[in-house]
């Protein structure tokens, strides 16, 4: 694939490889042992919040979710990070989700506090109970909400944003931009008192083998797995493949390279020049320390520039959601 920058010809490559087969698989005990978790609780459920990351609104969610959690509770699906996502593919993704038979979707940013769409889900969430059969909780004065989604996609910045605006409480569930921070289902955190409600927070699940590697890699480079189970050099240059790939060439000026490229290792190491990011070890040969690029410390931080926005706004659905290349 040629692309023209600058009056220059500049090929990329068409499909993204990687030698090592077994890099997308992880799914650790405590996911086996969450879902179990999850679906004992299920009796004493009245409705089911599914957060998702906006930036992979089709291909990034875990199927199973729907044959064993949601056939029987009403369901809430929070597509979250919509500040982080372009918005120019949120309506055609809308109408792949809605097919699909979800229809209560909200958008949200749940760390900014005047995001409107998060005050929604509480009016949401009593009027789908209010007409759904309770089962064996009919009697039952509370209602308890389980949260569920893929990792680090925003379940415990749910909790702690619907907590702090109907409460006026500071945080109860743990946050970070590391997956796999909620290990088990916690004990019940109050987010309301009028109604009473509880929520309950997972741990993120991911299913056992991700048969689409680039599904994998787009779970991998939002963060959904830990950096290090994937290699943070892996992750980096399916970045720079994406970009390239999709004509985003944001990155070039950003980074401070003269042009676009499909060399990962260039830009390790104009990013390690840029940040000051080295490694000093002591060589033998020489008898003398040396100071070498930091390409882990490079490419976690080319990884978290677009993570955090500063790349752009992107979709990495964008493959599905249009027909045609632009």
């Amino acid at each position: 694939m040629a692309n023209v920058f600058g009056g220059k010809v500049a090929s990329f490559r068409e499909v993204f490889k990687v030698s090592n087969k077994d890099v997308l698989r992880w799914f650790p005990g405590h996911m086996g042992k969450g879902v179990k978790q999850m679906e004992k609780q299920l009796k004493n459920v009245d409705c089911i919040i599914e957060v998702h990351d906006s930036r992979i609104p089709i291909s990034g969610r875990y199927a199973d979710f729907k044959k064993t959690l949601l056939g029987l509770k009403p369901h809430i699906f929070v597509l979250n990070k919509i500040d982080l996502a372009d918005k120019t593919y949120m309506a055609p993704a809308l109408n792949i989700l809605r097919k699909e038979g979800i229809q209560n979707i909200l958008q949200t940013n749940l760390k900014d506090e005047s995001c409107k769409e998060s005050k929604k889900i509480l009016p949401l969430m009593q009027n789908l109970i209010a007409n759904s059969d309770r089962f064996n909780r009919s009697e039952e004065k509370d209602y308890s909400v389980m949260v569920i989604g893929v990792p680090n996609v925003g379940k415990s910045s749910l909790i702690n944003r619907l907590r702090n605006t109907h409460l006026r409480k500071s945080k109860a569930a743990a946050v970070g931009g590391v997956a796999g921070i909620t290990r088990s289902v916690m004990t019940k955190i109050k987010i309301s008192e009028d109604p009473l409600v509880y929520l309950l927070d997972t741990p993120g699940i991911l299913p056992p083998n991700v048969k689409d590697a680039i599904t994998g890699f787009k779970l991998a480079l939002l963060g959904c797995s830990q950096d290090h189970l994937v290699g943070p050099e892996v992750i980096a240059d399916y970045l720079l493949f994406w970009l390239n790939k999709n004509k985003r060439f944001e990155y070039v000026e950003k980074l401070q390279l003269k042009e676009p490229t499909d060399d990962i290792m260039e830009v390790l190491i104009q990013v390690a020049v840029k940040e000051k990011k080295v490694l000093k070890r002591k060589d033998v040969t020489l008898g003398q320390i040396v100071a070498r690029p930091d390409f882990n410390s490079a490419a976690l931080s080319f990884i978290r520039a677009f993570r955090s926005g500063e790349l752009g706004l992107y979709c990495l659905d964008r493959d599905i959601l249009t027909s045609d290349d632009d």
